[in-house]
């Protein structure tokens, strides 16, 4: 991996998928709740989910967060639709195969968009020399 880039997103635009879990507040906690276990991450807060109703009737659905020591999981239902959207942002490497393949069977997804990106080209990575002050320490 190039040491100037920041981490990997990954990003599933699922369609086809299970209406019933698409509509299901407590699936997709738990769903954010575990994932970041199931991919070496670090939850550092409960998944925050809700229910969504908005000024267009049929994009009802559920939207979700965890955030990550490593940056954040979201997933974003269109119940109505059949549909998903999923991000993971880490500035660490993880196994993205892995991490789609759960996820595409989870909603059990008929049609999988799914982009990889490398985020943070060029980031400024500073290498820390223990013993030594930091560039904000100086």
């Amino acid at each position: 991996m190039n040491q100037n880039i920041f981490g990997p997103h990954l990003t599933l635009d699922l369609s086809g998928c299970n209406k019933d879990k698409l509509k299901n507040v407590e699936f997709i906690f738990e769903l954010l709740n575990n994932l970041p276990d199931k991919i070496g991450m670090t939850k550092i807060t409960q998944p925050y989910v809700f229910p969504y109703s908005g000024l267009v009737p049929e994009d009802k659905g559920v939207t979700g967060v965890i955030i990550i020591a490593e940056s954040h999981i979201s997933v974003h239902t269109f119940q109505e639709k059949d549909y998903a959207f999923i991000d993971i942002f880490s500035c660490k490497p993880f196994d993205y195969e892995a991490a789609a393949e759960f996820l595409i069977n989870a909603f059990e997804a008929k049609s999988v968009d799914k982009n990889m990106i490398q985020r943070g080209l060029n980031f400024p990575r500073e290498r820390i020399i223990i013993g030594q002050a930091s560039p904000i320490e100086a």
